[in-house]
């Protein structure tokens, strides 16, 4: 099974929290601040896994006393690292088919930036972007400036004018297959009702086959109050899938930085009781993820589908 061929790659299981949180932080974690790429800047030009992007944010709601939070109205330096390694047809979760071309992957706090969004939704089949209804608007204006816009790497005179043809036509087909892809939904894990999360997500009927293949989560635990319902929304969307005709689990992938240890250990020990845990080894991440970076990407899998 695709899950099971991950998982042997994995090496081994997060078995005990604590242990968890003592090595990863006992690593030489560089001084990164908060964690922003530029909170002060309104307009940033990047270029993630290829692609030349235009990204807006808000500095002025970042600083404002909104309630509910405002991390979401900039952009945070893991996202582009984690966009870069989820996106490639290199990483494992692609390799062994636990994502494919037919998948349906759902982001948890996306932001305003839309930058995993852009990058994944074109090797996949269905993205759906959430976070809470402030972020939207923004959101839904990055994505729609960004959906035009792939980087054309130059290329030097040739005779084989039929490869670059290939090429340029399979970026149209990811590009129509992208723009087509991704959807936006307001979801506050604090204070939305689960309940009617499948027919919010439309999974009822024509994508009952293959549900949710993976629940991501980049950068959204920063402080303790949002771990138990964060915890709880990753758990209740996984379980989604248990009456899938494709017989595939969910997977819940979540990369952070690591800032606090108290807050990263709780996080761990409420995961850790309902899924069960690896964090990514080195050899399946790209180089700004790897260890001592100051980020780790773990995968988990609720305990009561693998036992």
């Amino acid at each position: 099974m695709p899950l099971q061929d991950l998982l042997q790659l994995m090496g081994d299981e997060v078995t005990d929290p604590d242990e968890e949180s003592f090595l990863l932080f006992s690593q030489e974690l560089p001084s990164q601040d908060l964690g922003f790429v530029e909170s002060k800047a309104t307009t940033l030009e990047l270029t993630v896994a290829g692609r030349d992007m235009t990204i807006h944010q808000s500095p002025t709601l970042l600083s404002s006393n909104r309630g509910g939070g405002t991390t979401g109205a900039v952009i945070w330096r893991v996202s582009p690292l984690f966009a870069e390694w989820i996106s490639s047809s290199a990483n494992a979760l692609f390799r062994q088919q636990v994502l494919t071309q037919d998948s349906v992957v759902l982001e948890l706090g996306c932001g305003v930036s839309g930058i995993v969004a852009l990058t994944l939704a074109p090797k996949i089949e269905r993205y759906i972007a959430t976070d809470q209804d402030y972020v939207l608007k923004l959101l839904n204006e990055n994505l729609a400036e960004n959906a035009t816009t792939f980087t054309q790497p130059s290329v030097k005179p040739t005779r084989r004018r039929s490869s670059n043809a290939a090429r340029n036509k399979s970026q149209a087909n990811q590009l129509a297959r992208a723009n087509k892809a991704i959807e936006t939904m307001a979801l506050d894990w604090e204070l939305d009702s689960l309940a009617g999360l499948p027919d919010l997500l439309n999974l009822s009927s024509v994508h009952a086959s293959t549900m949710i293949d993976a629940i991501i989560a980049c950068d959204c635990i920063y402080n303790e109050a949002l771990i138990d319902p964060f915890v709880r929304t990753c758990t209740e969307l996984c379980r989604l899938s248990e009456g899938a005709s494709s017989g595939k689990p969910t997977v819940c992938v979540v990369a952070q930085q690591l800032r606090s240890p108290a807050v990263f250990e709780s996080w761990m020990s409420a995961f850790h009781e309902t899924f069960r845990v690896w964090r990514i080894p080195d050899e399946l991440l790209i180089k700004g993820l790897m260890e001592n970076s100051g980020f780790v990407i773990h995968l988990g899998v609720l305990r009561e589908i693998i036992t």
